[in-house]
């Protein structure tokens, strides 16, 4: 077989296992990791079942790429549009992480819970989607995305409340996303201000520069 011929064998693989992971993805979107047997997944894929163990070894291996290519998106998403504000960008990061979890909540709760156990594998996807998080929110707020550690174990306090509180609304969604929205970044101004009692280095962003959500009131709760 010469170069192109097995470029064209990868690229066919790639494809393939991208479409398998997209029909995973939809798959498991509200629908928990027991929930589905190997046999359900490979009828609602409409391949064999030899398939999916062929590119992913396993089911665990096959749910851990869905969780990693949905996280992988999250994180895209939030570091995307650098074109706009940075003030507009921390109110377009928090806004699509919790349209991310309302719409990928089986995905989500693996994530923030450890959904499939506790693995060092969903550890290292779940510290990387933080990591990204965190340096996104500092770059919207303090134009770099290096800052100094007391900041950044507040903002990382920030989003494990983040976490907690999506988890909980997922549980009823009793409030619209744009009020959970909003409250959430209120706290994030809160965060930035006790940033500043420490860190004389990341002062805080004037209020005129903010979204709304940050220098305003929360909206009243809406039911859903």
């Amino acid at each position: 077989m010469n170069s192109g011929q097995q470029r064209g064998v990868t690229g066919r693989s790639q494809v393939r296992r991208g479409e398998l992971i997209a029909t995973g993805r939809k798959l498991f979107a509200d629908t928990s990791y027991d929930a589905l047997s190997m046999d359900d997944i490979a009828k609602h894929a409409g391949v064999a079942k030899g398939l999916i163990y062929y590119y992913f070894q396993s089911k665990r291996g096959y749910y851990l790429a869905i969780i990693e290519d949905s996280m992988a998106d999250l994180v895209s998403r939030a570091a995307g549009d650098t074109d706009l504000p940075s003030a507009e960008r921390v109110y377009r990061t928090v806004d699509g992480y919790l349209r991310f979890a309302q719409h990928h909540q089986a995905a989500f709760r693996t994530i923030a819970t450890g959904g499939v156990g506790f693995d060092t594998q969903v550890q290292s996807i779940r510290d990387a989607v933080r990591q990204e998080l965190i340096a996104t929110i500092a770059e919207g707020a303090y134009a770099r995305r290096d800052i100094p550690l007391l900041a950044r174990l507040a903002l990382l306090g920030w989003l494990s409340s983040v976490e907690a509180i999506t988890l909980d609304w997922l549980g009823h969604q009793e409030l619209t996303r744009e009020t959970v929205c909003a409250l959430l970044i209120r706290m994030l101004r809160g965060t930035l201000h006790t940033i500043a009692e420490f860190e004389p280095g990341c002062p805080e962003p004037p209020a005129e520069s903010l979204p709304a959500a940050l220098a305003g009131a929360v909206p009243d709760p809406v039911e859903a």
